[in-house]
């Protein structure tokens, strides 16, 4: 036994000098997978050379397995180092022997993954080298085209300060890696407001983008119509709110969103004909302002939606020069007279007396609805409104944001209750007690309001409302959680969209206008939704919302304005009423509670999933609700169940979700937003969108078929977003169920040598010119991916190369795209093609990196798991 150690131990002395043996014992083991035995070996090797550092670059030298993707028995020699070494600090290098490891590291640098780089730079101390020597390394990488490898490194190093940005960042756009430039220029704030100028400048109308791609040679993937202006003015607005960036730094994008804000007012006002002159002139001078380029715009639009005596004022309220008015308008500009305006004012007042028969009125006299701007004005409101058992309506307005940054602050909060309107200035109050040092006097007559049991709160859509009310006061941040006996009839309006009973009030039968049905006036109307839906069918008669698109931050309010605001408030209070003491004749359970209560701090894409409650009745007195206290989720389904389409900012989310078996379709680049909703009202899909979109597309799909991901999450975190949210559960035999080119989920199953025979007779007919199949990387799906048996026409086919065995329509197998060397592999047995493109897929390491990607959210079989083994 002694003999046997003293033989091993000396084996050891031997095999320690000389690294490239002690490799030739680790790589045994690796190939033996005896993870537990490399650790050991690894450690004790290094201690036993000489010189450890010089060795692993030694033996980094000699191999050449840690040049590919993932993990490597190079990588895990590296970074067993990095951790031997804190424990025997004592082998670090100094001076001119350190400088020599950093020349041969460097070197390796440019070959290495970039796994490698962490422990690399850690080992040899890389940032403590010449700078002009790391810059001069990384320069050598860009100008060798691998301009992500060069980025990344700088990263690493912390290099950014010292480099062109617009000169980094370019190639990587043009390649599609807006993640990496993001991460470029994360910690420095400087060249986030350079980039975004940069950008900015690309969105200049004369700027041509391909100019700028051609100074960077070798681009691979670089598609030209990428990076067009929509998609850089997206990019720029996600910069902007990443980084909270002045948008002043970038005027084109800015006036290009404020040219789109001109035409949706034009159309809101002549098209559609929902907002009064007055908000629309109030909207598009705040818009215009001063800017002589949206002025010059301005004049194209009126003088092609309007008369000349209309495009003559606005050049008189721009205070134009004539240089830059049309020959007629500037003509019209000087016989213009006051009489037009009386008589516009005329017809406004004509056509608001006309609207009073077809619309919700206040059954309050005017008297009853007060607007409080001080704190001596509160006093009754906060009596009223705080009384046990009282029933309060609530609602908020804010100025519409038309897209741009920024959430949304409260201007006025109305509090109904029976008989009178509370109108609350809030920029007035919380200015009020910001100079007497008040500033927690609202937020705590807010928080006890909402936090108290006794008061019954009606709303509709209340989660967004308090979302906007705690961007406007920080102190309301978590009313949310804090609220009690809130009833949202939001609730009820999903359970009367979805209801076939006809609404009736007192015995007349109450129907929703069609679209652009004529009312009493004459004009054509637009279809009701939201609220005022909601009031029609209860109550009888639409609210009017000509004044929902006020400028709300404009003082003093108009009378318009007020009676508006009272209305949507109160209104809430009779709706109430009418349902609780008659719910069946709406289709509703006599149990209204079971339909109306729900707790304000779930967000709205959960509100279909709310609790049921107790919640006061009209009276004051408590309704008994379900006993069941948390929320139910949605029934799983499969991915073959869920079907979504993806915005264009979103494609990566989208391969991700047609790699776990989801059936997408995938909006272009050139696509604008509205096709989404056109496409998911058609085929019954879910609309998957990002940031400011959502909110024009949400409006146009049913409840729950507009979902928000989060665009500052990678692909693979907003696929487990969305999975999460539809409770979406994927097994392994989901995963490439679909082809990731196409989106069919039907599969050929082609053997391995018939698929030989098919490619030899692509061969032969490539002199011919009758391949025409293009080159592709993409790998197979996965071992249990849904390949359709052969047809009778199948492998046995004596067809030409593919075009006879069994795809849809003429469609020829891509067998060209198969990379050498794949038919020799052993262990490959079976091909699948998709029987819609002709794509060719075959298993390899795709699908172990897809399922550890995912493996927190599969559902796994026994049997699956059985035939499933990661590398």
């Amino acid at each position: 036994m002694e003999t046997s150690r003293s033989l091993q131990t000396r084996w050891w002395e031997l095999s320690g000098q000389d690294p490239l043996l002690l490799l030739k014992t680790l790589q045994l083991l690796w190939t033996k997978k005896e993870m537990k035995k490399l650790k050991e070996e690894i450690r004790r090797g290094f201690a036993g050379l000489e010189d450890p550092l010089a060795g692993l670059l030694d033996m980094l030298e000699s191999s050449s397995d840690w040049k590919g993707k993932g993990h490597s028995l190079g990588y895990y020699i590296s970074s067993e180092l990095q951790l031997w070494m804190k424990e025997h600090p004592a082998v670090q290098q100094s001076g001119t022997k350190l400088k020599k490891l950093q020349a041969r590291a460097f070197r390796i640098l440019e070959q290495c993954p970039a796994n490698l780089l962490d422990p690399l730079i850690s080992i040899y101390q890389l940032h403590t080298a010449d700078r002009n020597y790391l810059l001069g390394h990384v320069s050598h990488l860009y100008h060798r085209g691998d301009y992500k490898e060069a980025a990344i490194l700088s990263i690493k190093l912390k290099l950014q300060p010292d480099q062109d940005v617009e000169k980094m960042c370019a190639p990587l756009l043009f390649q599609d890696k807006i993640n990496l430039v993001e991460d470029y220029v994360g910690e420095h704030p400087e060249l986030q407001c350079r980039l975004i100028q940069i950008l900015d400048t690309w969105c200049e109308p004369d700027f041509n983008i391909r100019d700028v791609a051609r100074q960077y040679q070798g681009l691979s993937r670089y598609k030209p119509d990428k990076l067009n202006r929509k998609m850089l003015s997206k990019l720029i607005f996600r910069l902007l709110d990443r980084f909270n960036v002045d948008p002043a730094l970038c005027p084109n994008v800015i006036n290009q969103r404020h040219l789109r804000t001109l035409n949706y007012l034009f159309y809101k006002r002549f098209v559609e004909k929902t907002m009064t002159q007055e908000n629309w002139a109030d909207h598009v001078q705040s818009t215009v302002g001063e800017n002589r380029w949206l002025q010059g715009h301005l004049m194209e639009l009126l003088l092609r939606h309007c008369d000349l005596s209309t495009a003559a004022r606005w050049a008189q309220r721009c205070n134009l020069p004539e240089e830059m008015l049309p020959s007629e308008v500037a003509d019209e500009l000087q016989k213009l007279e006051m009489q037009e305006r009386v008589e516009e004012t005329t017809k406004e007042e004509n056509y608001k007396e006309v609207k009073k028969k077809d619309y919700y009125q206040l059954p309050i006299p005017r008297a009853n609805i007060h607007l409080l701007q001080n704190w001596d004005e509160m006093m009754q409101c906060w009596e009223k409104v705080l009384k046990p058992g009282q029933v309060v309506g609530i609602d908020m307005e804010w100025r519409p944001s038309f897209g741009m940054v920024g959430k949304p602050r409260v201007s006025l909060l109305q509090l109904a209750v029976r008989d009178e309107v509370f109108l609350l200035d809030l920029p007035r109050l919380l200015e009020q007690a910001e100079l007497k040092d008040e500033k927690e006097k609202l937020p705590h007559f807010i928080q006890m309001l909402y936090s108290n049991a006794a008061i019954t709160k009606l709303g509709y859509g209340m989660s967004g409302d308090l979302s906007s009310l705690a961007a406007t006061c920080s102190a309301l941040k978590g009313m949310d959680k804090q609220s009690q006996s809130v009833v949202d009839l939001l609730t009820i309006d999903k359970l009367l969209q979805k209801s076939s009973i006809d609404w009736k009030k007192g015995g007349l039968r109450v129907d929703v206008l069609p679209p652009e049905q004529s009312c009493e006036d004459g004009e054509l109307r637009q279809p009701e939704k939201g609220l005022s839906l909601l009031v029609q069918h209860v109550l009888g008669k639409p609210l009017d919302k000509t004044e929902q698109m006020s400028n709300w931050e404009k003082r003093p309010l108009r009378e318009e304005q007020i009676l508006y605001a009272a209305s949507d408030a109160y209104c809430l209070l009779e709706v109430y009423e009418k349902l609780c003491k008659d719910p069946e004749s709406f289709g509703l359970s006599s149990d209204l509670t079971e339909s109306l209560v729900r707790k304000p701090s779930v967000k709205p894409r959960a509100k279909k999933h709310l609790n049921k409650q107790e919640v006061p009745s009209p009276s004051g007195q408590q309704c008994k609700g379900s006993d069941r206290e948390t929320p139910r989720p949605p029934a799983p389904i499969s991915p073959k169940e869920f079907s979504v389409v993806c915005d264009n900012m979103l494609q990566g989310l989208g391969r991700y979700l047609r790699c776990l078996g989801v059936d997408v379709r995938m909006l272009e680049n050139e696509d604008d937003h509205r096709k989404a909703a056109e496409i998911a009202r058609q085929e019954g899909r879910v609309i998957l969108t990002s940031g400011l979109p959502f909110q024009t597309l949400q409006s146009q799909v049913g409840e729950g078929r507009c979902f928000s991901v989060n665009c500052s999450g990678k692909a693979k975190e907003q696929a487990l977003q969305v999975l999460r949210h539809f409770n979406v559960r994927v097994t392994l035999a989901d995963i490439f169920s679909r082809c990731q080119v196409c989106n069919c989920d039907k599969y050929l199953k082609v053997p391995k040598e018939r698929m030989r025979q098919l490619v030899e007779g692509s061969r032969r007919s490539m002199g011919d010119g009758s391949s025409g199949c293009p080159t592709s990387d993409q790998e197979p799906p996965g071992r249990t991916c849904s390949a359709a048996q052969p047809s009778s026409t199948a492998p046995g086919s004596t067809g030409p190369w593919g075009a006879d065995v069994g795809l849809v329509g003429s469609t020829a197998l891509q067998v060209a795209a198969i990379p050498p060397g794949v038919l020799d592999k052993a262990e490959l047995t079976d091909f699948y093609c998709c029987t819609r493109c002709g794509k060719v897929f075959w298993e390899g390491s795709h699908f172990g990196r897809v399922v550890s990607q995912f493996q927190d959210i599969l559902v796994t079989t026994g049997d699956e798991q059985r035939i499933y083994e990661l590398n």
